[in-house]
């Protein structure tokens, strides 16, 4: 893809994702990652109904009648999208690939985010990390994520969650907001997992395509894994075939959902043909 496809794609994600988030989810992101607490605003005029705890005594004092502190949110926290662009993130049979969604799913919370102030950073995996972008503010920095998470392309094969976390663990200090977004085809990350979700608010985003989870009756077929390279003659129309096929991904799904539970984490799944706002939207209401 050249550099004037590239932009293309960019602008054309940028209107979907960013329509979405001013329209959609930006009141819901709000309420489901609220701020880190209260600080003072302003002081106004004493009004029925207000809280008298609030009153300001001393500014009462001095104008001889009843004012009342205004406190707001902390708004500002820090947003992480730890994106698998592993091999396997390019699969996908229907509507789209892994990495086209996880794509689109990247910049509707990066712009929800910058909607509330937020800063946003990202971590791209595979076998370890492959590039890390540090957090910030502003739509021109969104907008390189963006083009980044269209064109990057992995060094290494394999997908490392364990040694990604890990990473993170490390190298952020301050409470973040964490969306790592992949389809969990990798070895056990448990531990790692435990250790981010006692400092930051994770929430893993299961990526997956329906041939992910059943296999087609269309005979003989070679099957390779994106990954390793291995492989494999299958015979699809075999009913023990096809039901282990399916029984292998039940498997690795509550695995899934099992680490996450067990780390304090959330775990959203998301199928590559699947209406991701009605999902995202599930999501973010029942955080509230």
């Amino acid at each position: 893809m050249d550099t004037a496809e590239i932009l293309k794609k960019v602008r054309q994600i940028e209107i979907k994702t960013k329509g979405l988030s001013n329209h959609i989810f930006s009141g819901e992101y709000h309420s489901a990652f609220k701020g880190r607490g209260m600080s003072f605003s302003e002081v106004r005029e004493y009004q029925f109904g207000d809280d008298v705890r609030d009153i300001d005594w001393n500014v009462t004092a001095r104008f001889n009648h009843p004012f009342i502190k205004v406190f707001e949110e902390e708004r500002e926290q820090t947003v992480m999208l730890m994106v698998d662009v592993s091999d396997s993130s390019i699969f996908g049979t229907v509507k789209q690939n892994k990495r086209s969604l996880i794509t689109e799913l990247c910049a509707v919370i990066a712009f929800s985010a910058i909607t509330n102030n937020d800063k946003v950073g990202v971590i791209f995996f595979s076998n370890g990390v492959e590039k890390y972008i540090p957090p910030k503010k502003g739509k021109s920095h969104i907008l390189f994520i963006i083009r980044e998470l269209i064109s990057f392309t992995p060094t290494r094969k394999g997908t490392d969650i364990r040694e990604t976390l890990r990473f993170f663990n490390n190298a952020t200090k301050k409470k973040a907001i964490v969306f790592l977004l992949s389809d969990f085809l990798t070895g056990s990350y448990q531990d790692a997992l435990n250790i981010a979700s006692k400092k930051h608010d994770m929430v893993g985003v299961h990526i997956y395509d329906q041939r992910d989870k059943e296999l087609p009756s269309v005979g003989l077929i070679q099957m390779s894994d994106a990954e390793t390279g291995t492989r494999q003659w299958v015979d699809s129309s075999d009913k023990d075939v096809q039901q282990y096929y399916a029984r292998q991904f039940q498997q690795h799904v509550q695995y899934c959902r099992t680490s996450f539970a067990k780390s304090g984490a959330e775990l959203i799944s998301i199928r590559t043909d699947e209406d991701y706002v009605k999902a995202l939207q599930t999501f973010f209401l029942n955080r509230v």
